[in-house]
């Protein structure tokens, strides 16, 4: 069975009650449910964690070599500021499908820029919650060699 391993980085555990009329309605348990759910259809099993803290995720990346067959991640506010997060994703030698709720590029010029796009197979944003269902299909399908 694959595994994929899903990362959510600052202020997602926030989701449903953070500006909904861009983020959404949902919550992060939501969303990881989904995630899950998704994944079992494509006979994959999906590991959901977020963390408000850099390191946090990096660490989570770094362990995923030789435990995952792939990652799906929003990094949110990381993804516009952490070389580190994209150095990790770039060492780890997995797929990487990065996933963002809102369409990063409609949004405040700095959002247009993500460090994590360096180191990502694929990148999905704009499509709310749509977006992470589409991103472990990617993921899967990726690892399949589809």
């Amino acid at each position: 069975m694959y595994r994929i391993l899903v990362l959510n980085g600052p202020n997602l555990n926030m989701l449903g009650t953070r500006q909904p009329e861009i983020y959404g309605r949902d919550t992060l348990d939501d969303i990881d449910a989904l995630c899950r759910q998704t994944a079992e259809k494509f006979g994959a099993c999906a590991d959901c964690f977020q963390s408000n803290s850099e390191g946090a995720l990096i660490d989570r990346i770094q362990q995923a070599r030789g435990s995952y067959d792939a990652i799906v991640i929003n990094p949110a506010a990381y993804s516009h500021t952490s070389v580190a997060i994209m150095d990790a994703l770039l060492a780890c030698d997995l797929p990487v499908v990065e996933v963002h709720l809102s369409n990063i590029h409609r949004r405040d010029e700095f959002r247009h820029f993500s460090y994590v796009s360096k180191a990502a197979t694929g990148v999905i944003c704009g499509l709310g919650k749509k977006g992470y269902v589409l991103a472990v299909e990617a993921a899967v399908s990726l690892v399949k060699g589809e």
